[in-house]
C-alpha cells in the first residue's frame, strides 16, 4: 500500500472514531443535555458510517469490493447533510414537523437506494470502474443524472445550514459566539471540500471530503466540553424573548430598533424586520399614524395609551427600562403590555360595584359617594344642597299581587320617567328597594318641593302597561336642606329627608313633605 492511500486512510479513519466517539459521549451524558442531543448523536453515527465505510472501500482490491463499501457509504452520507440541517436548525429554535423532516429525506432515501442498484440503471454513475492508470482502489467515475440531482440537492443544504448559522451571529450574545463559530466551521469544511472534489481541484479518485471531517470533529469536541453545547443554547434566549406575553422592542442608545419579539409583531402587524436599524420615532409614526406618547430617556417610566390596531380599540401598558451593560446604559426595553380585557373587566366590576342591576342607576353606595362630594362642594362654595328620599306607595302590595316579574317592570317605569325628567348633576339612585334618593346641588328646600311635586305628578299622570293589567302608582317624598353655618354630617342630612318621608306617609302618601326642625 503506497504512502499517500495509507495517510487517506489514516485521515478518514481518525475522523471515524471522533464521530463514535462524540455519538458515545453524548449518548452516556444525554440525560444532561436537551433534546438536540439526539440529532447529534444520529448525525455524528451517518457520519461514522460513511468514514469507515470509506476507510475500507481504500482498502478494496476488486471492484465488487469497492462497490460494496461504496454502497454503504451512501447510507450515511447523504442523510448525515440533511441531520447537519436539522442540528444547526434545532440548535437555532427553529424546528420543522415530521412531515417536513421526512420530506427532507427524501432525496438522500432515493440516493442511497439508487447507488446500490446503480448497476441496473447507471443512473447515478454511468461510468464506474476501476481507475485505468492508478488501478484499485482509486475509482474512474462519470456522472449520472441522479448523482448531479443529489448533489445539488446535498450542497444546497448544506449551504442553508451554514447561512442559518451566520445569520443569526449578530443576535446571539458573546457567550454562545464560541459554538457558533465551531458550527459554522463544521458545516463550511467539508461544504467546500465537496466543491473542491467537484471541480476536480483534489486527488483523483478519491472522496477528500470524509478526510476532513476530523476538523468539524475536533470543532464539536471542543464545543461540547468547554463551552457547554447542549447545556446553555441561545435557543434558550430566543424560547424565552418570543415566548413572553409582552410585546419587547429592544433599542439602542441611539433609539434605533435593534429587535423585537413575535408578540410584539402581533400586537403591531405592520412591524417587521425591515424596521430593524430605523429610528424609532420613526417606525412608530409609520406603525400607528401617530406621535410616540412619551419621551423616551434612560431612565425608566410607565404609561397606558389606547391604541386603534386592525380596526380595534386595544389598552396598552408601555413600560421603559434602560439596558444596561457594565454599568453604562447601552440602550432602552420598551415593553407592550395588552391591559384591554383587564381594563374592560376592571370597568365592568367598578360599574356593577356603583350601579342597581336592575334599575342601572346609582346604588347607595355609589349614591353616598357622591352625594358626600356634593355635600362638600355646596359648603365649600356657600351654595343650597338639598336631597330628596322617596318610596313608592303600596308597593308591597303592588309585589304581592302581581308577582316579582311585574314588580321589577314597576321599578324600571319609576325610573325611565325619573330620569326624563332629571338633569345632569342631579345624582339619582335607588337607596333600596322601593325607596329612591336625589342629591341636589344649588337647590333649596322649596325649589326641590317643586321638582319632587313635578316627579310626582309626572309618574301619577303615566301608568304601566303590563301584561297583567294597567297598573298606577304614587310616590311619597321627604325633603331635607343642609342648614348654612351648621356641623352637619350627610347621614344627619338624610335621617332628617327620612323624617320628612315618614311625615308625608302619614299626611295619606302621595305628598311631598319638607323637613321641618321641632322647636
Amino acid at each position: 500500500m503506497n504512502s499517500p492511500l495509507t495517510a487517506y486512510i489514516a485521515l478518514i479513519s481518525a475522523s471515524g472514531v471522533l464521530n463514535v466517539y462524540l455519538c458515545l459521549y453524548v449518548y452516556f451524558k444525554r440525560q444532561r443535555y436537551r433534546n438536540i442531543a439526539c440529532y447529534f448523536m444520529i448525525y455524528t453515527a451517518t457520519i461514522a458510517i460513511y468514514c469507515f465505510a470509506s476507510a475500507f472501500s481504500l482498502m478494496s482490491v476488486t471492484l465488487e469490493q469497492i462497490k460494496f463499501w461504496t454502497t454503504i457509504q451512501y447510507i450515511g452520507m447523504p442523510i448525515s447533510a440533511i441531520l447537519g440541517l436539522l442540528f444547526i436548525m434545532h440548535y437555532l429554535g427553529l424546528h420543522l414537523s415530521k412531515i417536513k423532516i421526512v420530506a427532507l429525506l427524501v432525496v438522500p432515501i432515493i440516493t442511497s437506494i439508487m447507488v446500490a442498484t446503480n448497476d441496473f440503471h447507471h443512473l447515478y454513475y454511468r461510468v464506474f470502474e476501476i481507475d485505468p492508470v492508478l488501478g484499485a482502489p482509486y475509482i474512474n467515475q462519470e456522472i449520472g443524472l441522479w448523482y448531479m440531482i443529489h448533489g445539488a440537492y446535498i450542497f444546497f443544504c448544506m449551504l442553508v445550514a451554514l447561512l442559518l448559522a451566520i445569520s443569526h451571529w449578530k443576535e446571539i450574545a458573546k457567550i454562545y459566539r464560541p459554538q457558533l463559530l465551531s458550527l459554522i466551521l463544521g458545516q463550511f469544511i467539508p461544504m467546500v471540500t465537496a466543491f473542491l472534489y467537484l471541480m476536480e481541484l483534489t486527488p483523483r479518485g478519491v472522496d477528500p471530503v470524509p478526510m476532513i471531517l476530523w476538523l468539524s470533529s475536533i470543532l464539536y469536541l471542543w464545543s461540547i466540553s468547554s463551552s457547554r453545547m447542549f447545556t446553555l443554547m441561545p435557543v434558550a434566549k430566543n424560547l424565552i424573548f418570543n415566548s413572553i406575553n409582552d410585546g419587547v422592542m429592544v433599542l439602542d442608545e441611539s433609539l434605533q430598533l435593534i429587535e423585537f419579539n413575535q408578540i410584539c409583531g402581533k400586537y403591531f402587524p405592520k412591524l417587521n424586520k425591515t424596521l430593524i436599524g430605523k429610528y424609532f420615532y420613526d417606525i412608530w409614526l409609520e406603525l400607528i399614524g401617530k406621535t410616540f406618547p412619551l419621551v423616551l430617556e434612560l431612565e425608566s417610566h410607565n404609561q397606558e395609551i389606547q391604541l386603534v390596531v386592525k380596526e380595534t380599540k386595544r389598552i396598552y401598558q408601555i413600560r421603559v427600562s434602560p439596558l444596561i451593560e457594565v454599568g453604562n446604559n447601552k440602550g432602552l426595553i420598551i415593553i407592550f403590555t395588552d391591559i384591554t380585557e383587564l381594563r374592560e373587566l376592571q370597568i365592568k366590576l367598578e360599574y356593577q360595584a356603583s350601579y342597581d342591576g336592575l334599575t342601572q342607576i346609582y346604588n347607595r353606595r355609589a349614591f353616598m359617594e357622591h352625594c358626600e362630594q356634593n355635600f362638600l362642594e355646596a359648603e365649600q362654595k356657600e351654595i343650597p344642597f338639598t336631597v330628596i328620599l322617596m318610596d313608592i306607595d303600596h308597593f308591597k302590595k303592588v309585589n304581592d299581587t302581581y308577582g316579582h316579574y311585574i314588580r321589577d317592570q314597576l321599578l324600571k317605569h319609576v325610573v325611565n320617567i325619573f330620569k326624563s325628567q332629571l338633569t345632569k348633576g342631579q345624582i339619582f339612585a335607588r337607596y333600596g328597594g322601593e325607596e329612591f334618593a336625589l342629591s341636589l346641588n344649588g337647590y333649596t328646600a322649596v325649589e326641590a318641593e317643586l321638582l319632587g311635586n313635578r316627579l310626582r305628578e309626572s309618574l301619577e299622570g303615566q301608568s304601566l302597561y303590563s301584561s297583567k293589567g294597567i297598573i298606577s302608582v304614587t310616590f311619597s317624598m321627604g325633603v331635607a336642606q343642609a342648614v348654612p353655618d351648621k356641623i352637619e354630617t350627610i347621614d344627619q342630612l338624610l335621617n332628617k329627608a327620612d323624617k320628612a318621608l315618614y311625615s308625608a306617609k302619614q299626611a295619606g302618601r302621595n305628598q311631598v313633605h319638607v323637613y321641618k326642625r321641632v322647636k
